[in-house]
């Protein structure tokens, strides 16, 4: 009650001087001659007195720019755009705002003839706090699903389990269109890679968010934008894409909109059907306990082929009340299923070399899972200066996972079988408000309330048969029930003054759970619950220097709470000789991140970060007493990591435009497994991406990435990295174009790595289907005009603890 009541008094004294005062935002459509909107204008606001620059934008879409916490005043506006004449108009600002009437750029003279003439934005952009990844803009995205294209954005990498990081480190939070999607780790990467890149318009990359945002992911937020169609009339594009590895690919979606005076229907769905495999390789060594003579051998060779098939659909309507006040509702769903695979033979090596005995492992699971998401929102502008949204969400998932594993022992050919049914039920409810009110002196206020509830019921039954008939194996049967509540409260300030920019934030969370293992004939029943809350304040200093420097400072505290099944102390089957486990005694971690950046003309971006966690958690490896090596997570001590990131915007010709980010990395861990552990590496992260426009609406493209050694505790993964090359030709007036690209052409995006457990070590060596030549056409329909609006949901943090074992 003493932190609720700290709080409320904060958020009441910051906004006291501020009460009756405006903001001034300044708005306005930029077109064509044809009225076809322009996109990617750059958009300037000069002061009228000196010229110099005040604030700086860009066109969406269609064709809308917005600036704001503007000082009313006198102003010369300066828009240019790739292939038109740049266009000055003097205004004046008022104290209510301005909204201009669309503004017509007329093309460059030229011996362009009859063709038209489209601006399109980088592939990169670079702002103070957030990097934005354009999909459309690189051409070797077609025929790539959203995890491969997370692997080429600045700073991004996904490991050989589909696990993302960030600038080195992973509790990256994942958002999609304002919330996130509650799937475990894996179930996660599945949808991602069944989701086609085609479906996404931008990726938003915040390492130190503000206070609005969930406290959760200490080393920031990837947010995944899908592409929204909200001109007048209807109009829609359809996407066919196939490639081909080893196996096929095939990923398509079509887009629907209808809008029209006051209502907006929207429609989005996807098909993906792809096949793949994996090919594994582990040797371990087990030693004595003096750590230095073998004991035994282990070596396995695995080859795991995998068929999925997904269906994704989003749908919705907005519907303008009035000037002041609009409502929507979304309802989005996906239904995938997928088959694994495969055969694997384990060989049990004396120290000496010889073969004592072997063991060859049959394997044949499915899962299907069945998502339905509910979003309703209500937005009310009470006045041009004062806005409220409202935002109630529902996401239901049933998931079903089959196992079935068939051992049989060499030379003996005695066989065991065993069989896992693993339904699970996971329901989310997340209310939130979000108040926000700007003032004519250049401050904004922003704060705000959410709830959400999160209920899973997670069975694993499981049945053994050594040669005869089939019995329950109560020592690996489990059910699990959660139920977990968060509650929070932000207040965020943010005040410019002609150059300098002031934020202050800070979020109040307050955590509750319960969880229920249930018992059979062998395992007794158990229970355990805890509350926690803490506050998360955040700071940003930003000072532009002149036109072309700029500076920024941001400061913020971060939780990651343990995924919701890494709780559950259930065994889950790899495969014979490997277990995953949860752990009940899982705490969350605790982070504070520091980032002093440079920004030279939006085009080189430098950053320095440092970010200390304590109570740091990562995957735990251990080996039993039946010598069957056991994946866990725990809190291990401390993490330490030290930061330098370069992104560039290179011009060097009129046709070849360049992105290039490097990010290298110091991480130090101090941690207790079994001993106490040390780890310290530096790794690099490089991006690259070249565009070379040619004439008659022809592109290349050559873009790839390089990962240096990365490591946690007890595991550490060789480098690797890829290059694609594509191709891109406009058709039919720029209403249809058809894309080309072989990904990972030399193939080298293989994983390699070594683990060390308690006197044993692993080596892995993994490859899967990333060599890829994929072929797409696109075909835009319908009519053009202004946009609609689309409301970003409440369900935010607690998908990505969905978590798995």
């Amino acid at each position: 009650m003493f932190r609720l009541l700290l709080f409320f008094t904060f958020s009441c004294l910051a906004t006291l001087p501020v009460l009756s005062q405006n903001r001034v935002r300044l708005s306005g459509l930029l077109a064509d001659p044809a009225r076809t909107p322009v996109e990617a204008g750059t958009v300037s606001l000069l002061r009228g007195s000196d010229s110099a620059l005040v604030k700086i934008g860009t066109s969406d879409s269609n064709g809308l720019f917005e600036l704001e916490n503007l000082v009313p005043g006198k102003y010369l506006l300066q828009i240019q755009a790739l292939g038109y004449a740049a266009l000055y108009r003097q205004l004046e600002l008022p104290a209510a705002g301005l909204r201009l009437d669309t503004l017509f750029l007329q093309p460059q003279s030229g011996s362009l003839g009859n063709v038209t003439v489209r601006s399109q934005k980088p592939f990169i952009e670079l702002k103070s706090g957030v990097t934005i990844v354009n999909v459309d803009a690189a051409v070797t995205n077609v025929g790539a699903n959203v995890l491969e294209l997370l692997e080429k954005s600045p700073g991004v990498a996904v490991d050989k389990d589909g696990n993302i990081s960030l600038k080195g480190r992973q509790n990256v939070l994942v958002w999609m269109d304002g919330k996130q999607t509650y799937l475990p780790a894996s179930e996660l990467a599945t949808m991602l890679s069944n989701m086609p890149a085609s479906q996404l318009e931008q990726i938003e990359i915040m390492s130190n968010p503000t206070a609005k945002y969930d406290a959760a992911g200490s080393t920031g937020i990837i947010h995944l934008k899908t592409k929204k169609l909200r001109t007048v009339g209807f109009n829609g594009n359809l996407t066919l894409s196939y490639g081909q590895g080893r196996y096929y690919k095939n990923n398509n979606s079509l887009q629907l909109n209808y809008r029209r005076q006051a209502f907006n229907i929207f429609l989005t769905y996807s098909f993906a059907a792809n096949r793949s495999f994996t090919d594994l390789y582990a040797k371990r060594t087990y030693y004595e306990t003096d750590d230095i003579r073998i004991r035994s051998l282990y070596e396995q060779y695995s080859f795991l082929f995998g068929r999925s098939k997904s269906h994704t659909i989003k749908t919705g309507i907005d519907y303008t009340l009035s000037k002041k006040s609009s409502l929507g509702l979304t309802v989005s769903g996906i239904l995938s299923n997928r088959t694994n695979g495969g055969n694997s033979q384990a060989n049990w090596i004396s120290k000496t070399g010889v073969t004592d005995s072997s063991v060859v492992t049959g394997s044949d699971n499915s899962s299907e899972w069945k998502n339905l998401g509910l979003n309703l929102n209500f937005r009310h502008q009470f006045s041009k200066t004062q806005e409220l949204q409202v935002d109630l969400d529902h996401l239901g998932y049933r998931i079903e996972n089959n196992q079935f594993f068939i051992n049989t022992q060499l030379p003996t050919a005695a066989a065991d079988r065993l069989r896992g049914f693993l339904p699970s039920r996971v329901n989310i409810y997340s209310g939130k408000a979000d108040y926000t009110q700007s003032f004519a002196s250049g401050l904004k206020w922003e704060a705000g309330w959410k709830s959400a509830r999160v209920s899973t019921d997670n069975i694993a039954d499981y049945y053994h048969d050594p040669g005869g008939s089939w019995t329950q194996d109560l020592g690996k049967t489990n059910h699990f029930i959660y139920h977990e509540n968060i509650h929070a409260l932000y207040s965020n300030l943010q005040k410019q003054s002609g150059k300098l920019t002031i934020q202050a934030g800070l979020r109040y969370e307050n955590t509750s759970y319960d969880a229920h293992q249930l018992g059979n004939a062998q395992r007794k029943d158990s229970a355990f619950s805890r509350q926690y809350d803490g506050f998360f304040p955040t700071a940003m200093l930003s000072l532009e220097m002149d036109s072309s420097n700029s500076f920024s400072f941001t400061a913020g505290r971060r939780i990651d709470r343990p995924a919701f099944q890494k709780l559950n102390p259930f065994v889950f089957l790899i495969n014979k000789y490997t277990y995953q486990q949860g752990n009940p005694f899982f705490r969350p971690q605790y982070t504070w991140n520091f980032e002093l950046t440079h920004n030279f003309r939006n085009k080189l971006m430098t950053s320095f970060s440092y970010g200390y966690t304590r109570d740091y958690f990562s995957q735990i490896f251990y080996a039993n007493a039946d010598n069957i090596i056991v994946y866990s997570e725990g809190n291990l001590g401390k993490m330490i990591n030290y930061g330098l990131t370069l992104s560039t915007q290179l011009q060097p010709s009129k046709a070849w435009s360049m992105n290039l980010s490097a990010s290298l990395n110091h991480k130090k861990i101090e941690g207790y497994v079994w001993s106490a552990l040390r780890a310290s590496l530096t790794t690099l992260n490089i991006n690259m991406t070249n565009i070379f426009k040619l004439k008659k609406g022809w592109a290349l493209e050559l873009s790839g990435f390089f990962n240096t050694s990365e490591q946690e505790l007890q595991e550490i993964t060789d480098p690797f990295g890829q290059l694609s090359v594509g191709f891109s030709k406009q058709l039919f007036n720029n209403k249809a174009s058809i894309k080309g690209n072989v990904r990972d052409i030399f193939y080298t995006q293989w994983m390699k790595g070594f683990t060390v457990f308690e006197h044993a070590t692993e080596y892995f060596h993994l490859s899967r289907d990333t060599r890829v030549a994929s072929l797409a056409f696109t075909w835009r329909f319908g009519k053009t005009g202004s946009g609609s609006r689309r409301s970003n949901a409440g369900v935010t943090e607690e998908s990505k603890r969905m978590g798995s074992n």
